[in-house]
């Protein structure tokens, strides 16, 4: 059985925040140092932040977080980050998947958890810029704490040199912590972002853990904290390459359609969606990863 963690968790808590807080900024950054190319002449955009809550049963405080939405701006067409600390008693449905998961006896005699971490999903105005996902997180029951979380690339148009620089940075902060961390992670990955119905991966991969526990909370949280890190490095130059690209309709409508696709996987596939949308948060934040506009062939 666990602690309480209560230090932990705070430490964990703050991390999230603060990674957020640096995301936010160079993104806004990104936003108003694009003043030459397609859509520059446009209004820089900003992120409008908005306070969510976690609904309880018994209408206890149950936690929240932030949601931070940029929209229509010149390089983001719509970006949220979201960070959120909730906690409670699991329902009966996200009992029984958590005990189906990872086993952990005791579950439904004493069914208190806490989660926090942040979620970061952009779509990107040029098509020729990157749609990226990354997110980072850490749950603690009395039976069990784990983290998980990484982030992966998801280009409709595709350059090798910008998937090589994406893994690359990734490596360069995993393997201080053991030289086989980015292989397995990235093997994950692959397995995780992979749609069925469709026969194919999402995009071009990167790292991915869940249920991560090696029994050493500090090691662990730190592994965490680099994944994290490696986000910006291996992100915003990616942007600062494509973003004064030309582009056309024929562009344009290609990346719609592949909207559709990462729209089908984040509604039928993805856990961190079916577990927020199970216990009861926030359903716009839930749902922020979803693109504003998408289509079908």
């Amino acid at each position: 059985m666990t602690t309480d963690f209560a230090t932990e968790k705070a430490s964990a808590s703050a991390w999230f925040r603060s990674l957020r807080d640096q995301i936010v900024a160079a993104f806004e950054e990104l936003e108003d140092s694009h003043i030459s190319g397609p859509l520059s002449e446009e209004a820089a955009g900003r992120f409008e932040v908005t306070e969510t809550r976690r609904a309880s049963d018994d209408g206890s405080d149950a936690g929240g977080g932030l949601m931070s939405v940029m929209r229509g701006g010149r390089v983001f067409e719509k970006v949220g980050v979201n960070i959120s600390t909730v906690y409670g008693q699991l329902g009966a449905q996200a009992q029984a998947a958590m005990m189906a998961r990872k086993g952990l006896p005791g579950m439904a005699e004493d069914p208190r958890f806490w989660a926090s971490g942040i979620s970061l999903v952009a779509h990107m105005r040029n098509p020729h810029v990157p749609a990226v996902h990354m997110n980072t997180r850490m749950f603690w029951t009395p039976h069990a704490w784990w983290f998980g979380g990484g982030s992966d690339l998801n280009p409709c148009i595709e350059y090798d040199e910008d998937t090589a620089h994406f893994h690359a940075t990734q490596k360069a902060h995993l393997d201080p912590h053991g030289v086989g961390h980015y292989p397995r992670l990235k093997d994950w990955a692959d397995e995780y972002f992979y749609i069925p119905h469709r026969k194919r991966a999402r995009g071009v991969g990167g790292i991915f853990m869940d249920d991560y526990c090696s029994g050493d909370w500090a090691a662990d949280f730190a592994l965490t904290q680099d994944i994290g890190r490696a986000f910006l490095p291996a992100f915003v130059p990616l942007v600062e390459r494509r973003r004064t690209t030309p582009f056309d309709a024929a562009d344009r409508d290609r990346q719609l359609i592949y909207r559709g696709l990462y729209a089908e996987y984040n509604l039928v596939y993805d856990r961190g969606t079916k577990f927020g949308l199970a216990t009861g948060h926030d359903p716009d934040a839930v749902l922020m990863s979803l693109p504003p506009l998408a289509k079908w062939p």
